[in-house]
């Protein structure tokens, strides 16, 4: 006997590029697993072209539309109006303009649309002007998403505040855990002890304070590893010229896998502007080693729950950096035990609330 067709049976999800952020990596994991658990998922991707083309996952139906801006990425609509999926899945802040679009264009024949939070909504970066219009945006969402996906409880709070969104429209739901990839091509890493970053180098991510932090850290012998690829390596590049530090920071680029390098550094260095979960603090603590953030994100205090996981800091503070630095990088500086990362069962639980919304929608056209 066939068991009967779930409420959701077909998910659409989508993405810009395969570039390699965290958005990106954590949605490959979940459609992965939503398609392993025997749902029907299509992923729109504008340009499958880039480092996480080969993490793409081989039972799910992929479409690509060969424009990877965000008027490229306008034919989402047409895309969900010709397949007709039973939900449509927002993965970050970012995409949430192509999810309004959809809406605007399909009406009534929207299907519902779930978003996940990915960032930060009260952001350090932005002027005045922009802060304002951009809560303007925000309080938009509940107009054109059904259900919003926070990573975290101070992240739902975060929500509710700025979005002005009803707590019963949102759940919390962690990423998928990152695991380990076998025979991963690791990158050259440094002989003795090492600093380590990893992120994408995009302005966010503020690695040119870091190497700044760096260049007036104690110990001469650290050297400084930054993984990760982007628009900002010439300008990193020129800045460790300019400080004479080219025989003590490298910037390797992508690593599909950089799990065994976290393990093998004396601390990881998150120094972003703004973050929403940042699942590389996770990662590190679920090996042991320790961290130092810039509070960039609401969630950071609930990654980085007591002094033994590392130390938090202002972003812009140097001198509150340098000194974090010099304390987790001082020779025989205990680490911590490692902490498991939440979110192994994230799969399921959204599925769950895919379900619940599809079955709202159903139960409303019905009354």
């Amino acid at each position: 006997m066939l068991s009967p067709r779930p409420p959701a049976a077909h998910i659409l999800a989508f993405a810009q590029t395969l570039e390699g952020g965290g958005v990106e990596k954590a949605l490959l994991r979940l459609v992965k697993g939503w398609s392993d658990l025997g749902r029907r998922v299509t992923l729109v991707i504008g340009d499958a072209t880039g480092p996480l083309s080969r993490d793409l996952p081989d039972n799910v139906e992929t479409r690509l539309l060969g424009r990877s801006s965000m008027i490229g990425m306008g034919g989402l609509a047409a895309v969900t109006h010709e397949i007709g999926p039973d939900v449509l899945f927002c993965p970050g802040n970012h995409y949430s303009a192509l999810a309004a679009w959809t809406k605007l264009r399909l009406g009534s024949a929207c299907p519902p649309i779930v978003a996940k939070i990915s960032n930060a909504l009260v952001r350090r970066d932005h002027g005045p002007a922009f802060a304002m219009a951009y809560r303007r945006w925000l309080r938009w969402h509940p107009s054109f998403v059904d259900r919003l996906v926070a990573m975290s409880p101070a992240m739902a709070e975060e929500a509710c505040a700025e979005m002005g969104a009803d707590r019963a429209m949102l759940s919390v739901i962690p990423n998928p855990p990152v695991l380990g990839t076998r025979d991963a091509v690791l990158p050259a890493m440094p002989a003795g002890r090492f600093l380590l970053g990893v992120g994408r180098l995009a302005p966010q991510k503020r690695w040119d304070r870091l190497i700044d932090a760096f260049d007036r850290i104690a110990d001469r012998d650290i050297a400084l590893m930054i993984v990760g690829e982007g628009a900002e390596r010439p300008a990193l590049e020129a800045q460790i010229a300019a400080l004479g530090l080219g025989g003590r920071v490298s910037l390797p680029g992508h690593v599909a896998d950089p799990t065994p390098v976290i393990a093998r550094a004396a601390a990881l260095a998150l120094v972003s502007d703004f973050e929403g979960v940042p699942g590389v603090l996770r990662e590190s603590l679920a090996v042991g080693t320790p961290v130092i953030s810039t509070d960039s994100s609401v969630a950071v205090r609930e990654i980085i729950t007591r002094p033994s996981l590392g130390t938090i800091v202002t972003p812009g503070d140097a001198g509150a950096l340098v000194a974090a630095l010099d304390d987790w990088l001082a020779p025989g500086r205990a680490r911590p035990r490692p902490v498991p990362q939440p979110g192994e069962h994230a799969a399921e639980a959204y599925l769950d609330l895919f379900d619940e919304v599809v079955l709202e929608r159903r139960f409303a056209m019905a009354a």
